[in-house]
Order: C-alpha cells, then structure tokens, then sequence
C-alpha cells in the first residue's frame, strides 16, 4: 500500500486559487469604497505580459513580465468588476498618472505589510499562450492551362539544299 495520495479528479488547487484571489478582490473593494484605514497599505505584484493587463507602454517597456504596485497614500479610482474579473486604479508613475487594469488571473502575489499577511499566486497563464496565428494560406496553386503542345519544326526548310 502507497502512502502517497490518489491524484484528484477534481480541480482543488485550481478552487483554491481561485477562493484566494477573491480575497484580494474583497479588499480591493473595501479600498474603493471605504480608503485603505489606519496603516494597511497593500503591494500587489502581477504580470505585466498577461492577456487583458493594460499598462501605459513605458511601464511595460521598464517593466515587461512583471510590476509590483503599492496601494498606500495615493490611489484613485480603484475599482473592482467581478463579472470581468478584473480590478482598475489610478496611480502615479514618476509624478506620470496612469490608470491600470489588471486581470485578476495575472496577480502573483498580494500582501499587507501592516498585518503581515500575504498571498502568492501561480499565474493563469494559459490564456496568455497566444494561440498560434494560422499560417497564411498559400495562394491557390495557378490552375496549369494546358499547354500547347510543342510543334516540330523541320529545319529542313531553311537548309540549303546542296547539289
């Protein structure tokens, strides 16, 4: 008998992962809607290469895979859309606004300092596997109209008859 575990038929991990990432979207929300209070400041890290993460593009070119955000003191317009799965703020870069929108399957991780409580997240990067762009088709092979057929021509006609 094998001490090791049968392989699920069931996604647990994936449950989980999920439940998780909920948790980061009910502070999210509380953050929207209420301000981050006393110290709790949160610093979130995703991918930055993800389907559906929109970034202004100097911060993908500085930051191409990954960025980590912190939600302290100034934030604005922090929103969370749950059909869409995905949350929106407002910071500034360099004294730079910019406004963010992160798929929650990007995250990889969340975590407040102040209660020293933190989440790592795998990434679902399935989706960003771009599906290969179909080749292009190859234009139709020309249809060969039937050639002539060779003729022969006798030289004989442009030979000098010799005597």
């Amino acid at each position: 008998m094998s001490d090791t575990p049968p392989e699920s038929l069931l996604p647990y991990e994936r449950w989980t992962e999920h439940a998780l990432r909920a948790v980061v979207a009910d502070a999210l929300e509380h953050a929207g809607r209420e301000g981050l209070p006393g110290e709790h400041h949160f610093y979130i890290s995703f991918r930055t290469d993800h389907p559906g993460v929109s970034v202004p593009a100097h911060l993908r070119a500085r930051y191409p895979q990954e960025i980590t955000i912190v939600l302290q003191h100034r934030f604005w317009d922090l929103k969370v859309d749950r059909a869409g799965q995905i949350f929106s703020v407002g910071l500034s870069f360099g004294g730079i606004p910019a406004q963010l929108v992160v798929p929650f399957d990007a995250l990889t991780a969340f975590h407040d300092p102040h209660v020293r409580f933190g989440l790592r997240f795998e990434p679902e990067m399935q989706a960003a596997v771009a599906a290969p762009e179909p080749e292009p088709e190859a234009p139709p092979a020309p249809v060969a109209e039937e050639a002539p057929k060779p003729q022969v021509v006798s030289l004989d006609a442009f030979r000098r008859k010799r005597d």
